[in-house]
């Protein structure tokens, strides 16, 4: 029974890749896109009922988070429409937040274009560009879906390749905890899933193009994330 079980799981797994139009390689996807952001959209409303959020009319920080933003997600939307890739951003629906909390020292992006800048973030980029080398960074890590590719292993790992609407009916504490642990979503980095080195590369890689496109100096990478350090 158990060897069965594990043929149908490498089954599975084996028909659950797919090929990344931004990276050109093949990701484990066990996930559909859409699933992830009804699931992003959900979470992301309850992160914001939950934290201080600051506003861009009342707040020079969250108007410099909402102008990196938009001129990031623009440049990428320009050149994947522009190179007949359109549908790498199937469904974003971009918005960008900023958090009043000094002591958390985070960014991150979720399926969909839903990003949040911790202010504890904001003394180590010191520089609209510093603030774009890491929003950049981890909206990279979207548009490339890492998030996916690490949800979908946790789930083979820990759900057994559970499909995600039997995990959120039949584990529904289990699937939002890996869902926040796969896109970074947190204070405490230890509760987080680690990006692998080939996620981490690619976000850089990706992140510095995004960057350049939307008119800041890639270059601002180097002693931003010696700061970080």
């Amino acid at each position: 029974m158990k060897k069965i079980f594990y043929l149908l799981l490498v089954a599975c797994v084996m028909a659950g890749c797919a090929l990344n139009l931004v990276t050109g390689r093949k990701q484990l996807k066990l996930v559909n896109d859409s699933d992830l952001r009804l699931m992003a959209t959900d979470q992301y409303r309850t992160f914001l009922s939950e934290n201080k959020i600051l506003r861009s009319g009342s707040s020079r920080d969250a108007a410099m988070v909402d102008r990196v933003g938009a001129r990031i997600s623009s440049a990428i939307a320009n050149y994947y429409t522009s190179q007949g890739k359109p549908s790498v951003l199937e469904g974003y629906v971009w918005e960008f937040n900023t958090v009043d909390d000094k002591k958390v020292i985070n960014a991150w992006c979720m399926p969909g274009g839903k990003v949040v800048v911790y202010t504890g973030l904001l003394p180590i980029t010191q520089t609209e560009t510093g603030l774009a080398i890491v929003m950049g960074h981890e909206i990279a890590h979207s548009v490339a879906k890492h998030g996916n590719e690490r949800m979908s292993q946790a789930m083979v790992q820990q759900l057994g390749g559970m499909a995600l609407q039997i995990a959120v009916a039949e584990k529904p504490q289990e699937t939002r905890d890996l869902f926040m642990m796969s896109y970074g979503i947190g204070s405490q980095v230890g509760a987080m899933l680690p990006w692998s080195r080939q996620q981490e590369t690619e976000a850089d890689k990706y992140g510095l193009i995004f960057v350049a496109m939307a008119g800041y100096d890639p270059r601002e990478a180097i002693p931003f994330w010696n700061r970080m350090a």
